[in-house]
């Protein structure tokens, strides 16, 4: 039942376009680790975790990302920026621009731009374009949080999501140097 139910998923998340296959295999991790997260936040933050159920609501809108991208490639490889910056301007709502949430809006513009071809390259700048204004239009008008954490709190909110962004960042730059090879082929 496990074997069946793991090559369902390779064959879900594998396709023959390396860039597509580069989004699905993004897309896979970012699933990955979402059911994680209340606990990253226990044990960074604080007992508190009911507020980071809300950053589930975008888990279809990544699991949909290779069922698109089957469908019509362009649109899967620009699903996953798009549903990232809807995750993070969701989480700066829920959560509050101190914890540092808005960290990941970097990995979201880069995906923008290295998810695209040379001759695609209007919706990768349109797609930055959203990713930079979300976050020169958006921080800072927010209003209160969901729940408002304390100075030390917001401090190991702030860590986590530097760490979390930052190794998400590296993660794509990786597989855009072919460091690490995204399952190319069904």
């Amino acid at each position: 039942m496990l074997r069946t139910f793991w090559n369902a998923a390779k064959a879900y998340f594998a396709h023959d376009d390396p860039l597509v296959a580069t989004a699905n295999l993004v897309a896979l991790v970012v699933l990955w680790n979402q059911p994680f997260y209340p606990l990253y936040v226990y044990w960074s933050v604080g007992t508190d975790i009911a507020p980071t159920f809300y950053t589930f609501l975008s888990t279809p809108f990544f699991l949909a990302v290779p069922a698109v991208g089957r469908a019509n490639g362009r649109a899967g490889r620009a699903l996953l920026p798009i549903a990232g910056i809807g995750n993070t301007v969701l989480s700066a709502e829920v959560f509050g621009v101190a914890s540092g949430v808005e960290m990941f809006l970097l990995p979201c513009v880069l995906l923008g731009f290295v998810l695209f071809r040379p001759g695609e390259r209007i919706i990768a700048i349109a797609i930055a374009a959203v990713g930079m204004l979300a976050f020169t239009v958006l921080h800072g008008r927010y209003g209160a949080p969901v729940h408002i954490y304390s100075a030390e709190e917001y401090a190991g909110f702030l860590k986590m999501n530097a760490l979390s962004a930052g190794t998400l960042t590296a993660f794509i730059g990786l597989l855009v140097m072919n460091l690490i090879n995204p399952p190319a082929k069904r």
